[in-house]
């Protein structure tokens, strides 16, 4: 096999040309057999064979610089870079990230794992390297989808002012963004990136400029950009000074090492525009592309997931509610930021869609159009990945909560979500979302109590933020379905030894607990917060009366629940009186890997929490 030969960066550029599709092939039959068994990002890479291949064939890594974004389209670039190894243990505890990571390669340029990034990082290395007075090639890698989000269009603004050399390629393999692909576009692109072209094009410039011309410079350049307009496709980059190639076949890799070469003679901002076929070379991936963005391990001649599902998740329990909410009340919209499939919000897409609204990668946007929606007499129910909603947090506090507009925000995937890593776990959303006033920040024990809560926040004309877990709902605690209160804890144990006071996703690993210690002979109290923003005063009362209190939360320590929920034991004279255990996340980032052994290794779980409880007892 020919990727055998490939050990290390630059052994791409030894293959001989007539060999590149051969290599094309074995690559996609190898991410295919591996992500088969560990899941991963499938299409996406499937997509960007050819496009890494060029790159590779072009840059001189690890000298030259790629950030990809988002990072997930990153795999061929690491067969590429000698980590073929790596991919038994892909997303893995202790093993190779999904993402690129600069702590584990020095091809690995920047960390990436939210999208629109790249561009923003890549202009900030060229400024860099010109300050450096280095010669290293910057590109920066960016789908379609994030180029929709604002911070890339902020980067190319400010790109546009360069006069010097950094190369964006659009990886495009969906949004049309022209229709010039041929000939004339071509011819175009050969001219104005040909060396006598630049040349006798800065010559004139200089000249005219020495000698007052720039009248003239200014006429010349206003009538380019008029007939430019006609026949030019991508004139919305140009128009913000940055020279636009192609669109060019991303699957053919001299094709794409052609224009990689003519860009790189550019002296500014220059963007290629790469057009890709997402999933290409395995049908079921090209059938389903949104199926195969985020696999879990699947059968390869089916495409169908190994591991079916036998209970409902938590994203499976908001779809229905929404769905049901939109029935009964017409004010009711969904909103969500490129993620209809993993939100849950799919149903609602298509049983209401004029009510239902995708606004791109773009979570800033996303809440103040919802706050605008709000305003505008509807009940918006924004949902978003929770740490993705770490990038809304200004909007949050700005056009949500100052003006007390009927928001709810359905905050997914809170907590540990295993592996796709430090990037994506939503290990801060009870920090950043409790620190905002008049915001009522909840989080369910059950289904039933995620369903409950949603229908109590869409009725309740006030901000609120509802935080749940990624993965199966747990249906245990049925008999215990209390209304809901505002601000109001819910005990589901009362007893006067241990209390254990239990956030969310937490009630499911304290009633494991509760289990033992009474198999142990100890009398406990299971507290189920509901509210972590009001905190219930009550909850001190109850707590005061026990000997060890332990509160428990999937967050990290700094700004959680627990240091709010000491603060009101001292100020309720408690803290001195009884033993406070404070199990939550360490202030970390958590790398990825399996959940219970995140939960394990940051001592969350059901073992590390027996054992501080032991060790307080004895």
């Amino acid at each position: 096999m020919i990727l055998d030969s490939i050990k290390q960066a630059g052994d791409i550029k030894k293959i001989d040309k007539a060999d590149y599709p051969v290599l094309a092939q074995e690559i996609r039959d190898f991410l295919i057999r591996h992500i088969s068994k560990t899941g991963g990002h499938l299409g996406s890479n499937l997509g960007a064979v050819e496009l890494t291949m060029a790159l590779h064939l072009v840059l001189d890594l690890p000298k030259d610089k790629i950030i990809w974004d988002v990072g997930h389209q990153s795999y061929t670039h690491k067969l590429l870079t000698g980590r073929r190894e790596g991919f038994d243990t892909l997303r893995k505890y202790g093993g190779m990230s999904g993402f690129p990571k600069r702590k584990e390669s020095d091809c690995d340029a920047f960390d990436t794992g939210h999208s629109s990034t790249s561009i923003s990082a890549g202009l900030g290395m060229v400024c860099a390297r010109d300050l450096k007075e280095s010669d290293e090639t910057i590109v920066s890698v960016i789908g379609d989808g994030a180029l929709t989000g604002g911070m890339a269009f902020e980067a190319l603004n400010n790109a546009g002012k360069l006069e010097t050399n950094f190369i964006i390629v659009l990886n495009d393999n969906n949004m049309s963004i022209a229709e010039n692909v041929g000939g004339l576009s071509n011819y175009l692109n050969g001219i104005r990136t040909a060396e006598p072209y630049l040349e006798l094009k800065e010559g004139i410039y200089n000249s005219l400029m020495r000698s007052g011309g720039e009248g003239l410079v200014r006429t010349i350049q206003k009538t380019k950009s008029s007939i430019k307009q006609l026949v030019v496709p991508g004139m919305l980059f140009e128009n913000m000074g940055i020279t636009y190639l192609g669109p060019v076949d991303g699957h053919d890799v001299n094709a794409v090492k052609k224009a990689l070469n003519a860009a790189k003679r550019v002296k500014g901002a220059v963007m290629v525009h790469v057009m890709t076929e997402k999933g290409k070379g395995y049908a079921p991936a090209e059938r389903h592309p949104a199926r195969f963005h985020g696999a879990e391990p699947f059968d390869i001649e089916s495409g169908m997931p190994i591991k079916t599902r036998d209970k409902a998740n938590y994203t499976d329990i908001f779809s229905t509610v929404m769905c049901t909410l939109g029935e009964k009340m017409e004010e009711v919209v969904a909103v969500t930021a490129a993620m209809p499939d993993g939100t849950g919000l799919k149903r609602f897409r298509n049983m209401y869609p004029d009510r239902f609204f995708d606004v791109g990668i773009a979570e800033e946007h996303a809440m103040t159009f919802a706050a605008g929606l709000a305003a505008g007499g509807m009940k918006p129910v924004v949902a978003i990945y929770s740490s993705f909603l770490q990038r809304a947090y200004d909007q949050i506090i700005h056009d949500v909560c100052i003006q007390n507009l009927p928001v709810t925000i359905a905050v997914d995937r809170a907590g540990l979500v295993g592996a796709d890593g430090e990037t994506h776990q939503g290990i801060f959303d009870l920090s950043y979302l409790s620190s905002i006033p008049g915001l009522t920040v909840m989080a369910p024990k059950n289904k039933w109590e995620l369903a409950d809560m949603l229908k109590y926040s869409v009725n309740s004309g006030i901000p609120c933020a509802i935080r749940y877990p990624r993965g199966e709902a747990y249906d245990g605690l049925k008999e215990y379905r209390r209304p809901i209160e505002h601000g109001k804890c819910d005990p589901v144990f009362e007893e006067d030894e241990i209390c254990l006071v239990a956030v969310g996703s937490m009630v499911q690993t304290a009633v494991a607990v509760r289990d033992e210690l009474k198999k142990e002979g100890h009398a406990c109290s299971l507290i189920n917060v509901r509210f972590v923003q009001p905190i219930d005063e009550k909850l001190a009362e109850i707590a005061g009366r026990h000997r060890i209190v332990v509160s428990m939360e999937e967050n990290v320590r700094s700004g959680g629940f627990g240091e709010r929920f000491l603060d009101m034991l001292e100020e309720a004279g408690y803290a001195g009186k009884i033993k406070y255990i404070h199990a939550a996340i360490p202030d970390v980032y958590v790398e990825h890997g399996n959940v219970d052994i995140l939960k394990k290794e940051t001592g969350i779980d059901r073992e590390s929490i027996l054992a501080k409880i032991r060790e307080a007892l004895s």
